[in-house]
């Protein structure tokens, strides 16, 4: 098994140009949804240990998101002031 192989939308997304950092950033903005929702669907007194890990697993994703942007930026300004 190839595990260097990508879901082919991202793949497209590669081959249309886009950057790492965008798409990064575009699947962290999905999954901190799907984790969103996953909360909604769960309340903390009927799961609480289902709660908990959805809870951390949003935190963990919004970090990560937040890194990207922050990446994205400097990256951006790192080309303006080479430009």
């Amino acid at each position: 098994m190839n595990s260097t192989k990508l879901d082919p939308r991202l793949q497209k997304l590669i081959d249309m140009g886009e950057t790492g950092t965008n798409i990064m950033h575009g699947e962290l903005k999905n999954l901190m949804l799907d984790a969103e929702q996953g909360l909604l669907n769960v309340s903390e007194l009927q799961d609480y240990p289902t709660y908990r890990y959805i809870s951390g697993r949003l935190d963990a994703l919004t970090e990560i998101y937040i890194m990207t942007y922050n990446l994205s930026f400097a990256i951006n300004e790192r080309a303006k002031q080479r430009g």
